[in-house]
Order: C-alpha cells, then structure tokens, then sequence
C-alpha cells in the first residue's frame, strides 16, 4: 500500500514538473504577428517588352499564388502612359487574367515607356494603403528601357531621394525588379542599395527569377 502511494506521489511529481514546464515554455513563445501586404506591380506592356510580356505574366500571377489572401495587390499597366488595371486580393486568378489579358496587349501608337509616372503612382498607393493598415511593397516587372516622353521616364538622380521621402511613412518599404538587363539591374543596385539596403532590395534578371519570389517574401517579412 506504502509502496503504490509512493509511486503515485512520484507521478504526480513528475507530472506537475513537466506541465510546469510546458507552461513556462509555452509563454516564452513569440508568435510572429501577421502583417497585412499591399503589393504594388508595375508591369511593362509596352512595344519593347512585348517579347517578354507573356513570361512576366507568369511570374506576376505565380508571385499572388504565394501571397496571402489577406493580402492586397494593385497592378498599374506601363506603356506610353501608366493606369491602373486590377485590384483586389491576389487569390483572385480569374479576375488578374482577364485584366492583364485585356489591358497588355500592344498599342500600335504607343511606344513610350511611363516608368516615372508609374513609379509616382506605385508611391501614392503605398502612402494610401498604410494608412489602411497594410505593409506596402512595390514590384517591377519590365525591361526598365527609358523611351518616348521624357516626362513620363524615370530620373535616377531623383529616385533615391523620391524613395528616401516614401520611408518617412513606410519604414519597411521593400522593392523588387525583375526582367531587365543586369546592365539596368546593376543600376538599380547602385542606386537603391543605399537607401532600402540588401534586404529591402531584390533584382533578378530572366535567369534568375526562380529564387527571386523567396527572397522577396523575406524582404516583406514572410
């Protein structure tokens, strides 16, 4: 009798140590918070990226099947002017089809490339939604060629600066191109590098773009 209610008394021992225990380890436990994305694309129609166009597609609708529900995209054409096509949650295939579909296909009069005017638009919809409480990304997807009005092109020289102001409000901003020539990618870094830094920053040329997704996941915090 001495002998049984000794060894329940060892098993009850035991079985507060190891409930204690699992308590203990299960406050210190830090579950990450999920933080809604907003994920701005700038995706090239234009004359000079009709060749890619197709592939780049591809990637975009690939990257939204690893986004979250939760989360929001916003797809701005660029061409000979910059508008925006889609918006809504990335988890709608159907509707990304038909609007990339429509709105990419080749304008016989527009030769331009918007890039500039894009990239001012792409800044505006991150302001906008992280006051709706999403982290804001922005992904290129294009050649980054320079063409048509000058107005509407990019200026390097001011680009750093234009995204140094957006960090004021959005701290985490991260930024990803892919699809241009390294000659361009290779600018990018130069610019770019210093003020969003290795992580914030992802470039991939067509060669490469099979890890660019995973390392942009990273960049946002997934």
């Amino acid at each position: 009798m001495n002998k049984r209610l000794i060894i329940i008394g060892v098993i009850i021992l035991i079985a507060s140590i190891v409930i204690k225990l699992l308590f203990v380890a299960l406050k210190n436990i830090k579950v990450d918070e999920f933080h809604k994305s907003a994920i701005i694309f700038v995706l090239d129609s234009s004359a000079s990226n009709q060749n890619m166009l197709n592939q780049e597609i591809k990637y975009l609708k690939s990257l939204c099947s690893i986004l979250d529900p939760e989360d929001e995209i916003k797809i701005l054409k660029v061409s000979e002017d910059s508008y925006l096509i889609y918006e809504g949650t990335p988890a709608d295939s159907s509707g990304i089809t038909k609007a990339v579909s429509k709105f990419t296909q080749l304008e016989k009069d527009a030769y331009g490339t918007a890039y500039g005017t894009a990239l001012k638009k792409a800044f505006s919809h991150c302001l906008t939604m992280k006051k709706e409480g999403y982290n804001p990304s922005i992904v290129v997807i294009g050649d980054l060629e320079n063409e048509g009005k000058a107005e509407g092109q990019i200026n390097w020289d001011t680009l750093p600066e234009n995204v140094k102001n957006v960090q004021q409000h959005i701290p985490e901003l991260a930024m990803m191109f892919v699809y241009a020539h390294p000659q361009k990618l290779d600018m990018v870094k130069e610019k770019l590098t210093p003020v969003l830094g290795e992580k914030k920053l992802v470039i991939a040329n067509e060669e490469n773009t099979d890890k660019s997704q995973r390392r942009f996941l990273s960049a946002i915090g997934r």
